[in-house]
């Protein structure tokens, strides 16, 4: 019987690194209805949607990837039917995303809600690229701006990175 070392014993669980990214599919669909809801005019629909979206960034900030809505989805209802992941990743940056995410979203939902018609459509065309460009390309905007606030030293190093 093995004993865990001090340094895997401190280690946070990776995630599916196909997860976060099936989480930005769903996103990015969403968001981009929400863009053509305000585009037809139906702004009324486009703000609820961006809200909820909105709601969603805020329970993936809290919460963390392994707890996000799409992520649970994921783990019930697609992660069965693939094989193991290659690697597990830091939950860290998935999760500094969605604050990100959670960031640009809120602000289109306040002015939205203040009156500023344009801005629903715009926070969720800035949101619905750095989705699109996780779930197609596997780049994640949110998680390179972790990895610049950490090298700068901005943020600290999460306890899962070397």
């Amino acid at each position: 019987m093995t004993q865990p070392t001090p340094a895997s014993a401190t280690k946070r669980p990776g995630v599916d690194p196909r997860g976060p990214r099936f989480g930005a599919a769903v996103t990015a669909v969403l968001l981009l209805l929400a863009i053509f809801l305000a585009l037809v005019g139906a702004s009324v629909a486009a703000l609820t949607l961006l809200a909820a979206q909105t709601a969603v960034f805020a329970w993936g900030t809290v919460a963390g990837v392994a707890r996000h809505p799409y992520g649970l989805l994921f783990k019930t209802l697609v992660r069965p039917r693939l094989g193991p992941a290659a690697a597990l990743e830091d939950p860290a940056p998935p999760t500094f995303a969605q604050g990100v995410g959670l960031l640009v979203a809120l602000i289109g939902v306040v002015l939205g809600l203040a009156g500023v018609s344009a801005a629903v459509p715009i926070a969720a065309a800035a949101a619905f690229v750095a989705a699109f460009l996780n779930a197609v390309f596997d780049y994640c905007l949110g998680c390179q701006l972790h990895l610049l606030l950490v090298r700068s030293g901005i943020l600290g190093r999460s306890p899962a990175a070397p």
